[in-house]
């Protein structure tokens, strides 16, 4: 392989190289993304169990109306940001598989690439072995038919 060649393969393996960190960095950025966005459901859905629990507790000991609606709407607002942030986590998931799938692909292209750059690393050292057998088989035939002037005339 001429080194023009060679060049421009290494360049291809580098960008290559450069896509997968760059899909690895995006897919770790959106894991991150998701267990953040996890760890808040998980805060809304405690401090929603909380509140209920306060609710249950003052209901016992007895409760105005005004509390009681007011207990119950900040329930309901609690609710829909557990559905909004389910809705987040799910939109994340979906990202990530793309991501992950993306990631994937690039890492199969530098794959192939490298396997690629291996087998004519060997075609090319093949070839060169190749040469310096001829140039070692005619080099000692020419010792050898200097060593035996007579055989070679016959």
């Amino acid at each position: 392989m001429n080194d023009n060649k060679h060049a421009s393969f290494n360049m291809l393996i580098e960008l290559s190289k450069n896509r997968v960190d760059t899909a690895g960095n995006q897919l770790g950025h959106l894991v991150r993304k998701y267990r953040a966005a996890e760890h808040q459901l998980n805060v809304l859905k405690e401090y929603r169990q909380d509140y209920a629990t306060r609710l249950t507790g003052a209901g016992q000991n007895g409760i105005t109306a005004s509390n009681y609606r007011n207990f119950t709407r900040f329930l309901e607002t609690l609710n829909d940001a557990i559905v909004q942030q389910t809705r987040v986590m799910m939109h994340l998931d979906q990202n990530i598989s793309v991501s992950k799938e993306n990631w994937r692909r690039e890492q199969q292209r530098l794959h192939s690439y490298e396997t690629l750059q291996t087998r004519r690393a060997r075609q090319h050292m093949a070839i060169e072995n190749r040469r310096e057998q001829i140039v070692s088989d005619e080099l000692s035939a020419a010792i050898h038919r200097r060593s035996y002037p007579d055989r070679g005339l016959q």
